[in-house]
C-alpha cells in the first residue's frame, strides 16, 4: 500500500475539537498536500519543525499549500504544542501508540534491550544513546552547527526580537550581530531556539510525553501533487534529521524534483 492510500485510510484524533477523523478532512483536491509524520511533540526534532512551517506560513499557504500533521502524544499534549509553537490545532492530529509510524514503515530509533529495565527505561537509554549519535546518524554534527552558525542558513532571530530561554536572560535577536553581522545563521543563534523548546518540554513533560515507551520514535515527510503523486518524501534516520536540508528545512517545497524520493531510507511507501 503506499502512503497516501495509508494517510486516505487513517482516522485519528484531531487536537482542535478532540474528534477522530480522517486526517485528510479538509483537503481540497485541487491543492498540493504535505503530510508530516512527527515523533512525540516534545521531541526536539517536532518543536523545531513547527517553529519553520509557522516562519514560513503565509508564504506556504500562498503557494496553495496544505500541510497536515501527525505526533505521538494525546490531545493535551497537542494542545501544549500549539500553545507554544503557534502551530494550527486543526492541522494537528495525535497518535499516542505511534501506529502510523508503523504502518509506514519509519524509523523507530535504536532499540537495545537490557536486562531487567522496562520499555520505557530502555526508551530512555535508547534516546540518551541516540542524543550521542550512536544509532542516529548526523546528529551531532548537526547540534555543533547550532553553535558554530551556519552562513548557507537564513538568520532565524531577528534584531528586535526577545527570545527567553532560562537559564540564560532574555536576548535581543540584535545579540548575535556581534557574533559575525546578520542575514544568516549566527553561532549559538540556533542552539538557543533549541534551549528555548527542551526549558519548555523538560517544565511539561508529562502533558508533552504522556508515554515515554516511544521516546525514540522517528518521523517522516510526504509531499503530494494535486493528484495524490508523491512529488517528495523523506523518512528521518535520527534525531536533528527531519529534513535532508536542515539548513534549509522547507526547500523540497520549492523544488521537490531537486530532491531524492525517499531521502534518507530505503524502501518509503509511495
Amino acid at each position: 500500500m503506499n502512503a497516501y492510500s495509508i494517510f486516505q485510510q487513517t482516522d485519528r484524533l484531531r487536537v482542535s475539537d478532540g474528534e477522530i477523523v480522517p486526517i485528510l478532512t479538509g483537503c481540497e483536491p485541487d491543492r498540493r498536500l504535505l503530510v508530516i509524520v512527527c515523533p512525540q511533540l516534545g521531541d526536539f526534532d517536532s518543536l523545531e519543525y513547527a517553529w519553520w512551517l509557522q516562519r514560513d506560513r503565509q508564504q506556504l499557504e500562498a503557494e496553495n499549500l496544505v500541510v497536515r500533521m501527525v505526533g505521538i502524544g494525546d490531545r493535551s499534549s497537542g494542545q501544549k504544542f500549539c500553545d507554544f509553537t503557534g502551530f494550527p490545532a486543526a492541522w494537528l492530529f495525535v497518535d499516542r501508540d505511534a501506529k502510523l509510524h508503523s504502518q509506514l514503515d519509519l524509523y523507530p530509533g535504536l532499540a537495545l534491550k537490557l536486562p531487567g529495565f522496562s520499555a520505557a527505561q530502555n526508551a530512555w537509554v535508547n534516546l540518551i544513546l541516540m542524543c550521542a549519535g550512536i544509532g542516529s546518524p548526523g546528529t551531532l554534527r548537526e547540534v555543533f552547527r547550532g553553535y558554530k552558525g551556519d552562513r548557507s542558513a537564513p538568520q532565524l532571530i531577528q534584531a528586535g526580537e526577545i527570545v527567553k530561554a532560562t537559564p540564560l536572560p532574555p536576548i535581543e535577536g540584535s545579540f548575535f550581530n556581534v557574533a559575525g553581522g546578520s542575514g544568516f545563521q549566527r553561532p549559538f543563534e540556533l542552539a538557543t531556539l533549541r534551549l528555548r523548546n527542551m526549558v519548555e518540554v523538560i517544565g511539561n513533560w508529562g502533558t508533552y510525553v504522556p508515554d515515554p515507551t516511544y521516546l525514540t520514535q522517528r518521523g517522516g515527510s510526504y509531499l503530494f501533487d494535486p493528484q495524490g503523486g508523491l512529488a517528495y518524501a523523506h523518512r528521518d534516520r535520527g534525531i536533528l534529521g527531519f529534513a535532508a536540508n536542515m539548513s534549509q528545512p522547507l526547500s523540497f517545497l520549492a523544488h521537490p524534483s531537486h530532491h531524492k524520493i525517499a531521502i534518507g531510507c530505503e524502501n518509503t511507501p509511495n
